[in-house]
């Protein structure tokens, strides 16, 4: 379905000096480079984890807060600050978004505590919300035919974000011996992105204006915190332990009563009939699918190329070298989005989606037949980079293709939200299979890899047969509503 033939897509011509005054090229360029610096903070800590151990003299557990705590505070802040952009106006929210992620990225070069570290990093976790604000600006701002090509883009930059964050921290860690230059980094990169977005982007139509949801905001919060807490500490606490079981349960309450109050708010944080309608459903689960296997891919080949290969596998991969087998991935999410855009309007987003996520199926599947070779962790690096890169630049235009222009953002958000869920339930889940699964010393068994590739299989296969099913319901509805019938 090309977006010339969706109505939701054409939006009327720009008033002089509004769309057409804005050179549209360095505004997707810099709307790109905001949401990249926002997922490079979510991944930089990663490689750095033992170093912040020793430095800031934490446990092991206090130190994985450094990502637990970015991760809930960017969950939260996902639908919030989108609601706001909608409100008090998307640029307004991008460059609060931006400061506030310079701020929390000195903190972080500075901190001499966990303490510290804990602060900067629910500051630096609000930038997660950059790529949903992000995404509904360029719909603001761009003419149909370049629509496509532009989300597509910003929808990818969470996974070359990611893939960034990664390869630069290994080369830190390889050749360094602290951790505050990668946060001083990430301080020049998001000052940078702060100084373009105020100098580029502009906001074509006034604030929609309102009272915010604050019951509403209040009580999704408390779900989305209790959910992902228990995500993230189910294998440390225990699935079955009373904690965690209170967690999900008070999270499913939550979402229940969020959703009888959004029902009766007169300007509701999130429009329930857009949660439910099939393109949004589609979009969602393909979503939650995909992020589970690219964060999967990015959880488990540095943890395989790292084994010694006395163990019978792995090839004793630096941090650095780890980062480089996952090159491709990053190369070609950035290579593939802006051509992604451009087949989206030849075929549609639904179909786009699910060529991708075979291609990504077959990702997994050579890794659980083929890995013994380092030229095999190339090649399913390449296929996964392909696989989302198609994927992902064509969910951003799957997950907004159906709604109101004004509701981009926030739609754009649900569609981020659920990815940064899925992405979490992969690193615990994944990271679950291989301390279960260990020889002696404790090392993942290759069965443990094997096991978790397949699951990966799955995930985007299930994604795959989501996105086709979802996209031909569409084109029922859409023809069984058009005039002819």
């Amino acid at each position: 379905m090309s977006s010339q033939g969706n109505p939701s897509l054409t939006q009327p011509a720009p008033a002089p000096g509004t769309r057409r005054s804005v050179p549209q090229g360095l505004v997707v360029l810099t709307l790109s480079v905001t949401a990249s610096t926002a997922s490079i903070q979510q991944s930089a800590v990663i490689p750095l984890l033992p170093r912040l151990e020793q430095s800031l003299n934490a446990s092991v557990s206090a130190v994985s807060w450094a990502l637990t705590v970015s991760l809930l505070c960017g969950a939260v802040a996902t639908p919030l600050f989108s609601r706001f952009g909608d409100m008090y106006g998307r640029r307004r929210m991008l460059l609060l978004t931006l400061a506030l992620l310079v701020a929390g990225s000195v903190v972080g070069a500075l901190s001499t505590s966990i303490t510290t570290l804990m602060i900067a990093r629910v500051l630096q976790g609000v930038s997660a919300a950059t790529v949903p604000l992000s995404i509904g600006a360029v719909r603001d701002l761009l003419p149909p035919e370049k629509m496509a090509t532009g989300i597509g883009v910003l929808s990818a930059t969470m996974g070359i974000g990611v893939g960034l964050g990664m390869i630069i921290s290994g080369f830190i860690a390889e050749y360094t011996s602290g951790y505050r230059i990668v946060f001083w980094l990430i301080t020049g990169l998001a000052a940078a992105a702060t100084v373009l977005t105020a100098l580029v982007v502009r906001d074509v139509a006034p604030p929609a204006g309102g009272r915010p949801d604050v019951p509403g905001a209040v009580v999704f919060t408390g779900a989305l915190v209790c959910l992902l807490l228990a995500i993230t500490e189910g294998r440390g606490w225990g699935w079955t332990s009373a904690p965690i079981i209170g967690l999900l349960v008070a999270a499913a309450a939550l979402f229940a009563i969020w959703v009888a109050i959004e029902r009766r708010a007169t300007d509701p944080l999130v429009d329930i009939t857009m949660l439910t309608h099939p393109g949004t459903i589609g979009a969602s689960l393909a979503s939650f699918l995909l992020g589970f296997a690219l964060y999967a891919g990015f959880t488990l080949l540095p943890n395989y190329v790292q084994t010694p290969s006395k163990v019978g596998y792995g090839f004793g991969a630096s941090v650095l070298m780890a980062g480089v087998y996952l090159l491709p991935t990053t190369l070609l999410l950035i290579v593939i989005s802006p051509l992604a855009g451009r087949l989206v309007r030849k075929t549609s987003a639904a179909t786009m989606v699910a060529i991708g996520s075979v291609v990504a199926a077959l990702s997994n599947v050579w890794l659980i037949l083929r890995h013994d070779h380092p030229y095999d962790i190339y090649v399913a690096t390449a296929l996964l980079g392909l696989g989302v890169g198609l994927s992902f630049a064509a969910l951003g235009t799957m997950a907004v293709e159906h709604v109101d222009p004004a509701k981009t953002a926030v739609a754009s958000a649900v569609n981020s939200l659920v990815r940064l869920v899925g992405g979490s339930i992969a690193s615990s889940l994944t990271a679950a299979i291989l301390t279960s699964d260990t020889m002696a010393g404790g090392v993942p068994t290759e069965h443990a890899y094997e096991t978790s590739f397949t699951i990966a299989a799955i995930s985007v296969g299930l994604a795959a047969l989501f996105a086709g099913g979802f996209g031909r319901l569409n084109r029922s509805r859409a023809a069984a509503a058009s005039p002819a019938h």
